[in-house]
């Protein structure tokens, strides 16, 4: 079975359903409420997110995959 959620997926399809912004909050992502936020989810990956605010990734993605 593959994984749905990877370090290429975009932001904006992670923060389609509540459980799936509940994990990507719990890990403190920044400015999720700000101007710029809207147009960056459509850009960015959770990979590079990660990279940039020194997140968990591999925990990030385990979570979000476990959530089915």
């Amino acid at each position: 079975m593959t994984d749905k959620y990877t370090e290429d997926s975009k932001l904006e399809e992670v923060l389609k359903t509540p459980e799936t912004s509940a994990v990507i909050a719990k890990y403190q992502l920044p400015c999720l409420h700000c101007a710029m936020a809207a147009y960056e989810a459509k850009i960015l990956t959770l990979g590079q997110i990660a990279k940039s605010y020194g997140i968990d990734l591999d925990g990030m993605l385990k979570e979000l995959n476990e959530l089915g």
